[in-house]
């Protein structure tokens, strides 16, 4: 039993994402998803589609930024903090705002999901609202 106890634990390690940020372009790289994160700061933008097009507009380090989608948003809280509950790797996150994601609220067509890097919850909120975006694109 112990050694399945172990065995489980060491999986559940190896499968944790590993973030990198790299001082000089201000981009967080996780190893495990491939996935490359804008950590630069951008400040709030005024809506969801304002969002997206920042991000597909960014040329940060080059191109290929686009708005994350709720499950990619989520991949980068550490549920072990609050105050931020963001990967360490992370130092530009304003915690007094939600982030938008690209994914939208099924049942509400002017919603989308949000995360709060405060305390690590997700919800949706109006389209309209003025929030912040962290843009990702696949690493290189």
């Amino acid at each position: 039993m112990k050694k399945i106890l172990l065995v489980m634990i060491g999986l559940s390690v190896g499968l944790m994402a590993d973030f990198v940020r790299d001082a000089n372009t201000k981009i967080v790289s996780d190893s495990v998803t491939g996935l490359e994160w804008q950590d630069d700061e951008i400040g709030k933008v005024k809506t969801w589609q304002s969002a997206i097009d920042r991000c597909e507009n960014l040329t940060l380090d080059g191109s290929g930024w686009r708005l994350p989608n709720i499950n990619e948003l989520k991949s980068i809280l550490d549920k072990d903090r609050v105050n931020p509950a963001i990967a360490n790797a992370f130092t530009q996150t304003d915690i007094t705002y939600y982030y938008w994601s690209s994914t939208e609220y099924n049942g509400y067509e002017d919603g989308a999901w949000v995360v709060d890097f405060y305390d690590g919850s997700a919800r949706s909120n109006y389209k309209g609202t003025t929030l912040f975006v962290r843009c990702v694109r696949t690493g290189e």
